[in-house]
């Protein structure tokens, strides 16, 4: 008998330092471990994984960019926290909660490499 318990994406970053900061001061993730190219990162019960890669790799490149989506009880909430760090980003990093499609509402934001964290909430999760 086995469980699959969780799903932890592996972000590449440029700057495992610049990265770690992005993380914990906007999003509020805290550092579990942090190795010499590598970083543990965990917010409630989502953890996520910065991988440094090798100098002059261009993650900005459309072909290299990444996409995680966490899943959120209360995005609402989640948004008011998180909005004075937000705000603080340059423009086009942020796209504010919006409604589609079946009762989603997400919000996006784009990490210091290009890499877009979506924060989504369905009407069946508000139940």
């Amino acid at each position: 008998m086995f469980e699959l318990h969780q799903v932890t994406p592996v972000i590449p970053c440029t700057s495992l330092k610049t990265q770690i900061v992005f993380y914990r001061a906007v999003l509020g993730f805290k550092l579990v471990f942090e190795a010499e190219d590598y970083a543990f990162m965990r917010r409630d019960r989502v953890s996520i994984r910065l991988q440094q890669v090798k100098p002059g790799v261009d993650l900005g490149n459309p072909d290299r960019q990444h996409f995680f989506y966490v899943d959120v009880k209360g995005l609402d909430a989640l948004y008011e926290n998180l909005k004075l760090e937000l705000g603080s980003l340059p423009k086009g990093r942020v796209r504010a909660p919006f409604k589609h499609g079946l009762g989603q509402q997400e919000f996006h934001v784009r990490d210091e490499d290009c890499t877009t964290v979506i924060f989504g909430e369905t009407e069946i999760s508000k139940l």
